[in-house]
């Protein structure tokens, strides 16, 4: 079973989102919880990656052609 269009989308989206949330905290912490930023800027930066690379990798192999009519599919 290959990847596809709608999988890699469910990956990319939310991945996207919560790793700019994350940006977003750090960039917008202050206070005693800013010891946290470096936390929140490496789970981002890891988010925004995942998501990232889920988009570009490449399809799986499709099939050259759909088989005769009457021959089995080759697995």
């Amino acid at each position: 079973m290959g990847l596809n269009r709608t999988a890699r989308g469910i990956v990319f989206v939310p991945s996207l989102l919560l790793g700019g949330a994350f940006l977003a905290t750090a960039a917008w912490i202050d206070g005693p919880a800013a010891a946290n930023r470096p936390l929140a800027l490496g789970l981002g930066g890891v988010l925004v990656a995942a998501g990232l690379l889920a988009l570009v990798l490449p399809d799986g192999a499709k099939p050259d052609s759909p088989p005769a009519k009457g021959e089995a599919p080759s697995r």
